[in-house]
C-alpha cells in the first residue's frame, strides 16, 4: 500500500475515527485504526466492538492499493506535529512508513486481516432524516441522560419513530428532555417493535460525524443495533438493553397552569449570577414569579446570598415560587440560541416545571424541597 495524503484534511477524519478506538483493550489491535485503499479512494475504520465507524478519506492519491493497521496515538502525534502539507504513507505488512519533506517515521504494523470488520450499511430500505434535525435531537437530549448508567436504559437516548416523526428522549430520573423532528422512509424499513436506546457515548460520536447543514442522513434501527450513513461514511452502534421509562407520562398535562414566555439570553445571564453563591451541598435556586418580574435568589450559609431580577410578562400579584437545581435549568438554556424565547410552564412549587419551545422541544425539571436546597 502506498498513498499520498493532505495532512490537514486526513487528520480531521483520523481524529473522528480515533475517538472510537479504545485507549486500552484486551484486544490490542482495537487500539489501532485500519486504513484500506483501492483505486476508488481510501477508508478508515475503527471499533471498540460496541461502536464502529467507516469513514471516507478525502484528498488522497493512491499509488498502490492495500491496507494497513496503524497505531492511533503515534500517527496522531505525527499528523499533529508535522508542518508538511502532504505526507506519504507506505505499508509492506511488517511496518508502516510515514514520510514528509524532511521527516520519516517507521511504525510497527499488525496484520490488517485480524482487524474486526465494521458493519456496512447495505440494502435499499431505510429512513431519511436531515443532518440538522438529527444534530439538534442529539444536542437537546443527550445532556439529560444518566452518565453513571452507561449500560442501562437511562444511560442512553431513546429514539422513537412514529409515522413521519422521530422523537429523541433523554432522562436521568430528575429531569427529562424530549424533541421531535421530521423523518421519511425510503423503501420499506422494518419496524423493530422494540425501543431503540442508543448509548450516550455513541450519540456523542454520531454527532461528530454528522455533516454540517441539511444533507440527508440514512438511518436504520434494527433489533440490537443502529446504522447511520451520510456522505462521510457509516456509523454503527449496539443498542442499550432494558426498558425505557414511560416518558409520555412525565410530560405535564394540566389545564390550569401559568405559561410565561421568557427570553433565553437574559434568563441564562441572570441564572449564572444567582448561582454564584451556590455550593456542592446547596444547588437550589428559588425562582419567584409575580408582579411583572422573575427573581432568582439563593442563600448558602458558607458562601452568602444572591438576588437577581429580570422583567417577564407575568403580572399576577400573588407570587409563585419553585426551587430548582440551577445546573438543570442552565443545561436547558445552553442548548438554545440566546435570542430565542421559551415558555416556562409552572403550576406550583411542588409540581414539575415544564420548559418548552415552539419547535417541539420540551424539558421537565423536578423541583427541590426546601430542606434539599
Amino acid at each position: 500500500m502506498k498513498i499520498k495524503i493532505n495532512r490537514e484534511s486526513f487528520f480531521k477524519t483520523f481524529q473522528i475515527a480515533a475517538a472510537v478506538a479504545p485507549v486500552r483493550s484486551p484486544k490490542t489491535i482495537l487500539q489501532n485504526i485500519k486504513l484500506k485503499v483501492d483505486k476508488d479512494g481510501g477508508e478508515l475504520s475503527a471499533t471498540d466492538m460496541e461502536v464502529g465507524v467507516r469513514l471516507q478519506v478525502p484528498d488522497i492519491e493512491v499509488s498502490t492499493p492495500g491496507s494497513a493497521v496503524i497505531p492511533v496515538q503515534r500517527l496522531s502525534m505525527i499528523l499533529r506535529e508535522s508542518n508538511d502539507e502532504f505526507l506519504e504513507i507506505e505499508a509492506d505488512g511488517e511496518k508502516t512508513t510515514v514520510t514528509g519533506q524532511s521527516s520519516r517515521f517507521e511504525l510497527q504494523a499488525q496484520n490488517p486481516d485480524e482487524f474486526p470488520e465494521v458493519a456496512e450499511f447495505t440494502g435499499k430500505d431505510y429512513y431519511e432524516v436531515s443532518g440538522t434535525v438529527l444534530r439538534e435531537l442529539i444536542k437537546r437530549t443527550l445532556f439529560a441522560t444518566d452518565a453513571e448508567s452507561a449500560r442501562y436504559a437511562l444511560g442512553g437516548v431513546l429514539l422513537e419513530i412514529d409515522g413521519e416523526t422521530l422523537t429523541a428522549v433523554g432522562t436521568d430520573g430528575r429531569r427529562l428532555a424530549k424533541m421531535s423532528g421530521a423523518i421519511s422512509k425510503t423503501g420499506s424499513p422494518k419496524d423493530t417493535g422494540a425501543a431503540t436506546i442508543v448509548p450516550s457515548r455513541a450519540m456523542q460520536l454520531m454527532e461528530r460525524i454528522l455533516p454540517q447543514g441539511d444533507e440527508k442522513v440514512h438511518f436504520l434501527p434494527q433489533a440490537n443495533e443502529l446504522l447511520v450513513r451520510d456522505g462521510n461514511g457509516v456509523f454503527y452502534t449496539r443498542l442499550v438493553e432494558g426498558r425505557f421509562p414511560p416518558w409520555q407520562d412525565v410530560i405535564p398535562k394540566r389545564d390550569e397552569t401559568n405559561k410565561i414566555d421568557i427570553p433565553v439570553g437574559p434568563m441564562y445571564s441572570a441564572l449564572r449570577q444567582a448561582a454564584i453563591v451556590s455550593s456542592d451541598e446547596s444547588r437550589g435556586v428559588d425562582f419567584t414569579f409575580g408582579g411583572g418580574s422573575l427573581v432568582m435568589s439563593n442563600s448558602t450559609a458558607e458562601v452568602g446570598q444572591s438576588r437577581v431580577e429580570i422583567p417577564i410578562p407575568f403580572d399576577e400579584k400573588e407570587e409563585l415560587t419553585i426551587t430548582l437545581d440551577h445546573r438543570y435549568v442552565a443545561d436547558f438554556l445552553k442548548v438554545l440560541q440566546a435570542d430565542r424565547t421559551f415558555t416556562f410552564d409552572i403550576q406550583s412549587g411542588d409540581q414539575a416545571a415544564y420548559c418548552h419551545t415552539d419547535d417541539d422541544y420540551g424539558y421537565v425539571i423536578m423541583p427541590l424541597s426546601k430542606d434539599r436546597k
